[in-house]
């Protein structure tokens, strides 16, 4: 079989970019959405996460708003977000501070 365009775009890395007002509108409701989970009692990690993988907003209480909030924003946009947000802090940790570990 001949090298044609589908070969390069297999060996090549594509590049994803995204707006900075974005991830700050991301990140600003994320900590609403986190917040009002929190106040209705629930656990906020394990309820975006739901959201997350299944795309069902039901994980999401209509608390203060919070469910049309984070409906504003694509998924991929918070999985970017949060990526970002915990790579930034493991990457600048101490050496031998585990993951998770300090501010």
């Amino acid at each position: 079989m001949a090298d044609g365009p589908d070969l390069d775009r297999t060996q090549s890395t594509a590049r994803f970019q995204f707006r900075v007002d974005e991830v700050t509108e991301a990140r600003q409701i994320l900590e609403r959405v986190f917040a009002a989970l929190k106040e209705k009692g629930y656990n906020p990690i394990s309820q975006i996460v739901g959201y997350l993988l299944s795309g069902d907003p039901a994980y999401i209480t209509s608390h203060h708003n919070a469910r049309s909030l984070i409906r504003r924003i694509e998924r991929d946009e918070i999985l970017e977000e949060l990526v970002g947000f915990y790579l930034e802090k493991s990457v600048t940790r101490p050496e031998g501070e585990p993951p998770g570990a300090g501010g």
